[in-house]
């Protein structure tokens, strides 16, 4: 065997061991990465012949994947096996006829396919089918969910539903790999990658794309050229702060989509935010996106997430379920406001989670023992280092199904004592507040803040009402009669604003023991509410 055969049989080696095991973070970013840098978005006529599109479009190379999606319009993903067959592609392409306007000379990975003969070229196209960029609504979601066998079945099935599909997340990649394109006009080292819930596994259809500009091949360049008798290094701009090196930078990345972007449209520079970025319309992908400099410990807090959701599949069930009532139920808003945000409630449901009996996932604390030396991450001063293998991690004992668990997630954070206690997911344990702020969890990672500092008194008790109704429907429905009667049951039940699904049933249930309980919980919170600060304090 020669060389080269040893090195290609031992690459393929190492991809089939890693086929066969749950991929790192890093792993997943790369290899998404990669696909993106290969692949092109193309605008199609609406009466196409697939099969004539792919055949033209082999003529430049194997297509490895590719689907089809409406947005304003068909367009189709390609995937080539190799990036030069883009080189080949682009050199083929016209550019547009400036009759009416001039166009801006840029040339991207964004195509617009029309054909010469529209009728003769289109005959014998069947419709393509057409992946989904969106979630279908609650209110059709209800009809499917009361179909299951259990509530289990129903978390399982609202989470197909919601989750970002495969299409989804490499149309995601490809976005954040058109806007490095401009930057690498300015920053050729530099990367643009998603981060949040694009990749954290807890996205749904429709979420906007968090990305980030990355300049960590530029910093590792710094340490190299350092053995000889010189030392060499560039001449760069210096400036007084790093939050205003990154200010500029993105000042100029705004400015050049906005002037140059193709279908880079609604630019916002908002650069005195506490994180500064650029807000945009990415027309081709249909994608709202922000657009910040590298932020390593929100990095963190993506994969932390991130190996949560691969470790147990009822995790990401019973976050997506608990998302969706929160913002059926007006708790969530996708407004900045003083309500819960989905991070801090995806949170309360890791911390519920580190509760259980045995528990379902790890503290931060016990995936930092298992971490190795690579693991070892300190940023800005604090102790990021958590254990990024997940072979490392022991499966858990927990046989709770999803039925138990959403019942037990709106009991006991009904009956969570917020007045005193915050939740603090590195320990896994109830801690005395360190501030009044009505609902504290803490940041994983920046251990001096609170996530939720947000959130008010009112919003807090609405939802500590929400989820003690909750947990009353749940344990006092009749799963048989509602059949019959074919009424909403389970988690459809919940999915009702409380008081729309049937005026009379509400009414008798306000009379019950699940209604007085919450009310003598707000009596209590209100009345707490007026000294909290002062005990708070006294502490």
């Amino acid at each position: 065997m020669t060389s080269s055969q040893a090195a290609g049989a031992e690459e393929a080696r190492e991809d089939a061991e890693v086929s066969t095991r749950k991929k790192t973070f890093t792993e997943v970013q790369t290899e998404r990465s990669e696909q993106a840098e290969r692949t092109v978005l193309i605008k199609c006529p609406q009466k196409l012949n697939e099969k004539k599109l792919l055949q033209y479009l082999s003529s430049h190379g194997n297509i490895k994947s590719h689907f089809f999606f409406e947005n304003r319009g068909i367009h189709a993903l390609i995937e080539f096996s190799e990036k030069n067959s883009i080189d080949s592609l682009q050199d083929a392409v016209g550019v547009p006829s400036a009759a009416e306007h001039h166009v801006v000379p840029f040339k991207s990975r964004l195509f617009t396919f029309t054909l010469k003969n529209p009728v003769s070229q289109a005959a014998g196209g069947t419709p393509v089918h057409l992946s989904p960029q969106f979630h279908i609504p609650v209110k059709d979601l209800i009809p499917k969910l009361c179909h299951a066998d259990s509530i289990s079945s129903q978390m399982y099935m609202l989470l197909n539903e919601y989750q970002l599909t495969e299409e989804n997340i490499k149309l995601r990649y490809l976005a954040c790999s058109l806007v490095r394109d401009f930057a690498r006009a300015y920053f050729p080292d530099s990367t643009v990658k998603p981060f949040g819930s694009s990749v954290n596994t807890f996205g749904k259809l429709g979420c906007d794309v968090d990305m980030f500009l990355d300049f960590c091949d530029t910093q590792k360049h710094a340490t190299k050229m350092k053995k000889g008798p010189f030392e060499m290094e560039y001449q760069m701009k210096r400036l007084p702060s790093e939050r205003l090196a990154t200010q500029k930078i993105l000042s100029v990345i705004g400015d050049c989509l906005d002037n140059f972007g193709p279908g880079c449209i609604g630019i916002q520079k908002i650069l005195n935010a506490r994180c500064p970025l650029v807000k945009f319309s990415h027309q081709a992908t249909g994608f709202q996106c922000d657009l910040s400099v590298s932020n390593s410990i929100a990095i963190k807090s993506s994969e932390l997430l991130y190996i949560y959701g691969c470790l147990d599949p009822r995790v990401r069930a019973l976050v997506f379920s608990v998302r969706c009532w929160a913002r059926v139920h007006g708790l969530t808003n996708s407004v900045p406001g003083t309500w819960i945000t989905n991070f801090s409630l995806t949170m309360m449901v890791m911390f519920f989670l580190q509760r259980r009996s045995p528990p379902i996932i790890p503290t931060l604390d016990q995936l930092k023992e298992l971490a190795d030396e690579k693991d070892k991450h300190v940023i800005g001063g604090y102790d990021c280092s958590f254990v990024t293998d997940l072979s490392k991690i022991k499966p858990t004992k927990n046989t709770e199904t999803l039925d138990v668990l959403l019942g037990d997630f709106f009991e006991y954070f009904g009956n969570f004592d917020f007045r005193r206690n915050s939740l603090n997911l590195r320990k896994g344990k109830e801690v005395n507040k360190p501030e009044s702020s009505p609902l504290y969890i803490w940041n994983p990672f920046e251990q001096d803040l609170n996530i939720s500092k947000n959130v008010n008194q009112p919003q807090l008790e609405k939802f500590v009402a929400v989820a003690r109704e909750s947990a009353w429907i749940l344990q006092n429905e009749d799963k048989t009669q509602q059949t019959i009667k074919k009424e909403p049951w389970g988690l459809a039940a919940l999915l009702i604003p409380f008081g729309k699904s049937n005026a009379s049933k509400t009414k008798n249930r306000m009379k019950g023991i699940g209604s007085e309980t919450i009310r003598s919980l707000l009596d209590s919170l209100k009345l707490n509410s007026a000294n909290s600060l002062q005990k708070a304090v006294g502490k």
